[in-house]
C-alpha cells in the first residue's frame, strides 16, 4: 500500500477506535430535575398541576423526542390495565374487573393543557398512558432543555396501588400521580403501557408544593421545608405554628431520587423514631382499636431492622424514611412506603420490613424492574428475610428462606416455569410473575452464597450497594460484582439459572468399596451444572467434605464449615455425566453420604442426594435372602 494511503486509513481509524472504547467503559444515565406546584380540590378529588422539568440528555444520542409516562389513564375502563386484567388466567383480586366498572367520577386522568420546550409549544400525542412528544428543536448529547407543563387529573377511586377512599378509608394515596419523564439509557427509552406491574425512572432532584384543606396530614418523599408553617406533627418541639383555614401548602424537596410519592387524610396520626446515626423513621398512619397495638410497637422494631440493614447490606444514605398507611398491600417508594395498616403486629411488621428493603434495591440501586424485576423483588426478599429472623429470633440457625425454595421448586415442578428474562408484564400467569419475581429471585443469592460462600455473597452484596447505588445496575453488573470479591468465573450461574428454565439435579449413581478405599460415583441427571459439597459422616461422628468446583469457575470458594474437614478434589468438567471420587476408608466405616448437607443448592429431586449405607447395606441383604 502507498504510503500516503495508509497514514490516512490510520487517521480515519483512531477516531473510530477511541469512540468504540468510549462507549464500551463509560457509563451515563439521564437526570431530571421537577418543580411542581399542585392544587388539590378534596371535593372534587380532581387537581391542577404546573411543571417545570429540566431534563439533562447525558447520553450520546441526539433525542428527536421525549416520552412521559401518565400512569393515571390506566385507570380507565377499556385501558390496556383493565383488558389485562380481565383476560389474564388468574387477575389481582384487587384489580379484577373493577376498572371496567368505574364511572366517570371515579376514573383516572392526566390531561395535558400545554407544554412547551424551552418556551416553545410542541406538538404530542397521548396514546394510553404513554405521552409521545416531537420535540421543535433535537436535544443534542450534553444539552439540558426546559419543559414547562400545565396538566390537570382526577384521582381514580383506589384500585391499585393509587387512587383514593381505600378499602380502609385512607382519603389520598398518591403514586404514579404526575406525568412522569420515561427513562432513556443504553436500550433506548422505555415506554412500557402500564399494565399494573413495574416502573423505571430517571434520577435526578424533587420540589414539589401541595396545596391542600388545612385538616389534611401529608406523608411524602423528601424533607418538608416549612414545617413551622404545617404543624401536624412535622415542627419541632417548641416551634410555633401558623394557623390558618385557609387551604396549606406543603413543600417537600428530595435529591437524588427517582420517584416521588405523598398521600394525604384527615385523620391521620403522626409519630416519629430516631434510628441512633441513622434516620428520622416517620410512622403516618389512621388509628383505630384493630391497629393502634400495632402501629404503637412498630417504631421499636424498624430502628432495629434500620439499623442491622445499613450495617450488612449498606448504610440508608437518607436522614428521612417514612411507613404511610395507604396503598392496597405494600408498596416502596424513595423515602417512603404506602402500606396497608390494619393488620397485626407480625403482618405489619413483615411486610414494613420488606418495604423498607426496597429502598435499597429499588429505591438505591434502582434496576429497571419491568426487565430485572427478581432483582428489586427477589433481592428485597433474601434481605428482608435475613431481617425478619434478626427480629424475630436472632440465635436461630435455621434456614430463613425456606419458603422460597418451596415456592420456586413448586413452578418448578409445575411445567409452567418462565425464564427470569422475562419482561414483568409479559408472564403468561400472575403466579409465575410472583413466584420468579420474590421466590426464584431470593433463591439465586441464596443458592450463590454456596457457590462462592456465605461470607463471600455478603462482602459481595455490600460492593454492590456501594459501586452501584444511585445508577441502574444490570443482572450481569451484579455478576460482575461477586466475581471481583470471590475471585471465580460466574457468568455460567447468570446464563443457566436466569436466562434459561434448566433446573439441578445431582445424584449418588453408585458406592463401591475396594479395599481400605471407597469409590463414590456422582450424577448429573438435570440440565444445569453445579459445584458440589459432598458432606461424608463417619460411623466414629467426625466428618469430612469432599469439595468438587466446576472447571468452569476457574477457582473455589473458600472453605465455610470449620467443623469438618475439605478436601479440594480436582474440577469437575460440566460436559461429564458422572464424576467418580475416592475416599480414603473403607466402605464400612462410613455412615452416611450426602451432596449439600446445606440444602442451598436447588435441587429439585433431593430422593438421590444421600445415602444412609447401613440403611442402604440391609436393604441390599434383605433382597439376597
Amino acid at each position: 500500500m502507498h504510503m500516503y494511503k495508509k497514514l490516512t486509513l490510520i487517521f480515519l481509524l483512531i477516531p473510530l477506535i477511541g469512540k468504540s472504547q468510549s462507549a464500551s467503559t463509560t457509563y451515563w444515565q439521564q437526570r431530571v430535575e421537577y418543580e411542581m406546584d399542585i392544587d388539590m380540590n378534596v371535593k372534587t378529588n380532581q387537581f391542577t398541576g404546573d411543571q417545570k422539568l429540566t431534563y439533562y440528555n447525558n447520553s450520546p444520542d441526539t433525542l428527536n423526542k421525549v416520552f412521559y409516562h401518565l400512569y393515571f389513564n390506566a385507570f380507565q375502563p377499556g385501558s390496556m390495565m383493565d383488558v389485562r386484567s380481565l383476560n389474564i388466567e388468574d387477575p389481582d383480586r384487587r384489580v379484577g374487573d373493577r376498572i371496567s366498572k368505574l364511572s366517570d367520577e371515579e376514573i383516572g386522568y392526566q390531561h395535558i393543557k400545554s407544554l412547551k420546550q424551552n418556551g416553545k409549544d410542541v406538538t404530542y400525542k397521548i396514546e394510553g398512558t404513554i405521552l409521545s412528544v416531537r420535540l421543535n428543536k433535537p436535544i443534542l448529547p450534553g444539552e439540558k432543555v426546559t419543559f414547562k407543563m400545565e396538566f390537570e387529573a382526577q384521582v381514580p377511586l383506589q384500585v391499585r396501588r393509587s387512587g383514593r377512599d381505600s378499602s380502609e378509608g385512607i382519603r389520598y394515596s398518591m403514586s404514579q400521580w404526575y406525568p412522569k419523564m420515561a427513562e432513556y439509557d443504553e436500550l433506548g427509552w422505555h415506554t412500557d403501557p402500564y399494565i399494573g406491574r413495574e416502573f423505571h425512572g430517571v434520577w435526578g432532584d424533587f420540589d414539589v408544593k401541595i396545596t391542600i384543606d388545612p385538616t389534611y396530614t401529608i406523608g411524602a418523599t423528601g424533607y418538608l421545608q416549612n414545617p413551622d408553617k404545617i404543624g401536624h406533627g412535622y415542627e419541632k418541639e417548641g416551634t410555633e405554628v401558623t394557623t390558618s383555614d385557609k387551604p396549606l401548602t406543603w413543600n417537600f424537596k428530595a435529591e437524588k431520587v427517582h420517584d416521588f410519592v405523598w398521600a394525604a387524610d384527615p385523620d391521620y396520626t403522626h409519630t416519629t423514631a430516631q434510628v441512633p446515626n441513622g434516620p428520622v423513621l416517620h410512622f403516618i398512619y389512621q388509628e383505630n382499636s384493630e391497629n393502634k397495638d400495632a402501629w404503637e410497637r412498630l417504631p421499636e422494631y424498624m430502628v432495629k431492622a434500620m439499623q442491622f440493614v445499613s450495617e450488612n447490606f449498606g448504610k440508608y444514605p437518607y436522614e428521612k424514611y417514612s411507613f404511610i398507611h395507604g396503598g392496597d398491600g405494600g408498596m416502596e417508594y424513595p423515602m417512603a412506603t404506602l402500606i396497608s395498616g390494619d393488620r397485626n403486629l407480625n403482618s405489619l411488621l413483615g411486610t414494613a420490613v420488606h418495604e423498607m428493603l426496597h429502598s435499597w434495591y429499588q429505591g438505591l440501586l434502582a434496576t429497571n424492574e419491568s426487565l430485572y424485576p427478581w432483582m428489586d423483588e427477589g433481592f428485597t426478599s433474601y434481605a428482608s428475610s435475613v431481617t425478619m429472623q434478626y427480629l424475630m429470633d436472632p440465635n436461630s440457625d435455621a434456614d430463613p428462606h425456606t419458603n422460597s425454595y418451596r415456592a420456586y421448586y413448586m413452578m418448578a415442578e409445575s411445567g409452567k416455569e418462565e425464564p427470569l428474562t422475562t419482561h414483568a408484564d409479559h408472564y403468561h400467569s400472575n403466579r409465575s410473575y410472583s413466584i420468579n419475581s420474590y421466590a426464584k429471585g431470593a433463591v439465586f443469592l441464596h443458592q450463590l452464597s454456596y457457590v462462592v460462600g456465605q461470607e463471600t455473597l455478603m462482602k459481595g452484596m455490600k460492593r454492590y450497594y456501594h459501586d452501584w447505588r444511585f445508577k441502574h445496575p444490570t443482572s450481569s453488573d451484579f455478576i460482575r460484582t461477586i466475581e471481583k470479591v470471590s475471585d471465580l468465573q460466574l457468568d455460567w450461574y447468570l446464563e443457566k439459572f436466569v436466562y434459561t428454565t434448566d433446573q439441578i439435579d445431582y445424584g449418588i449413581k453408585s458406592v463401591v468399596g475396594e479395599g481400605d478405599a471407597t469409590y463414590v460415583t456422582l450424577e448429573k441427571v438435570g440440565e444445569m451444572m453445579m459445584p458440589i459439597d459432598l458432606f461424608i459422616e463417619y460411623e466414629d461422628g467426625s466428618t469430612e467434605i469432599y469439595y468438587i468446583p466446576l472447571r468452569v469457575m476457574l477457582g473455589e470458594k473458600d472453605v465455610e464449615d470449620k467443623t469438618a474437614a475439605r478436601i479440594t478434589e480436582s474440577p469437575w468438567p460440566w460436559t461429564y455425566p458422572t464424576y467418580t471420587l475416592k475416599v480414603n476408608s473403607k466402605t464400612s466405616a462410613i455412615k452416611k453420604i450426602e451432596i449439600d448437607r446445606t440444602q442451598r443448592m436447588a435441587d429439585i429431586d433431593r430422593s438421590n442426594n444421600s445415602l444412609d449405607l447401613k440403611k442402604a447395606t440391609k436393604a441390599y441383604e434383605d433382597t439376597t435372602k
